[in-house]
């Protein structure tokens, strides 16, 4: 019996079980991603990122929260969590600890969380979280809150995937630029200084908008998201749009506060990517990064089924061994040539 009609009718049972397909990529989960596409295309995904100690769950739960009980008074949205948590390199499990964090929310209705393990995967994602936030998507969510590992310098990934990125960085860890390295400023939309309540917050708050007025803002998005080989065949906008300007805004989120602020901005990004277009280019993209890189594992997954076990292996034993280089091993098992 297919799970697909229960989700969308929005019950949780079936999603839970369906999100579990997913994650472990059975044939079952990848049939129903394929009946479950045509609905997607309508939630916000929002990701969150930035060094250990952050506050990054904390936040999370906040916005959440103020998601789910506006203080303008507006209608409450339904919200899905994707929190990813780093894997232990011997067992591949991991502690899951972001349903502790957020267990105030566990009761409500409207909220749905789904830890996952990164399983080893670089850049602050796990493999399927692609997929887990497509069936959020089907589900009806409004938003999809995607929470990285918290790796530092390596969590780019989750620019590739949410159509809203926010950076979070606090004061006191020990480097004020740490933001700047390895292309974190780069996927910044929104820039938060969280424990704003602490000493050196005007000098963390200071380096980032220093450094954001260092940045050459370039092409809008294509540089902006490090995406300009991937967007350089998109069409061209009809007329110049002004580029995102990244706000900086401080949160204390043990105490709520700047929440209310940052829920506002990350509406205002959203309004932006659509009144520019933005929003449909950042899919084409998201969805040509996906495209490719299931091409790349069905490729590999099809090649190896054709390659026999002992010549693979005979290959891998002479690399080893130093007797053939990497590049020939390469080249001998993919035109079948007889090595040296």
């Amino acid at each position: 019996m297919s799970l697909v009609p229960p989700v969308l009718a929005g019950e949780r049972l079936a999603l839970a079980r369906l999100l579990t397909k997913v994650e472990n990529n059975t044939p079952a989960g990848r049939a129903a991603l394929v009946e479950l596409f045509p609905h997607t295309g309508r939630a916000h995904l929002v990701g969150v990122t930035g060094a250990p100690g952050t506050g990054k769950s904390s936040l999370v739960n906040q916005l959440v929260r103020y998601y789910r009980h506006p203080a303008d008074g507006g209608p409450p949205r339904q919200v899905a969590i994707v929190a990813v948590d780093p894997s232990s390199p011997f067992t591949g499990g991991a502690i899951l600890g972001d349903r502790v964090r957020m267990r105030d929310l566990s009761g409500d209705p409207g909220v749905f969380i789904r830890s996952m393990a990164a399983r080893g995967s670089l850049g602050g994602l796990a493999p399927a979280t692609a997929a887990v936030a497509q069936v959020f998507d089907a589900a009806g969510f409004d938003l999809v809150l995607i929470e990285t590992v918290g790796a530092g310098q390596a969590e780019v990934d989750v620019a590739r995937l949410a159509h809203t990125t926010v950076v979070v960085e606090a004061p006191g860890l020990g480097d004020d630029i740490q933001a700047i390295k390895a292309g974190i400023l780069e996927i910044a939309d929104i820039l938060v200084v969280n424990k704003a309540d602490r000493p050196g917050v005007e000098n963390a708050e200071r380096a980032l908008r220093g450094m954001l007025q260092l940045a050459s803002p370039g092409p809008p998005l294509a540089h902006h998201h490090g995406w300009l080989e991937t967007l350089a065949v998109e069409v061209p906008r009809e007329a110049p749009t002004p580029a995102w300007e990244p706000p900086i805004l401080r949160t204390v989120a043990t105490e709520g506060a700047g929440v209310a602020e940052l829920a506002k901005a990350i509406d205002r990004h959203r309004a932006y990517l659509e009144s520019s277009g933005d929003w449909q280019r950042r899919d084409r993209a998201r969805l040509r990064v996906e495209l490719e890189s299931l091409l790349r594992a069905s490729l590999v997954a099809r090649w190896r089924e054709n390659v026999p076990a002992d010549r693979y292996q005979d290959v891998l034993d002479r690399l080893a061994a130093r007797q053939i280089s990497p590049h020939q091993a390469v080249e001998a098992l993919l035109d079948g040539d007889q090595l040296p």
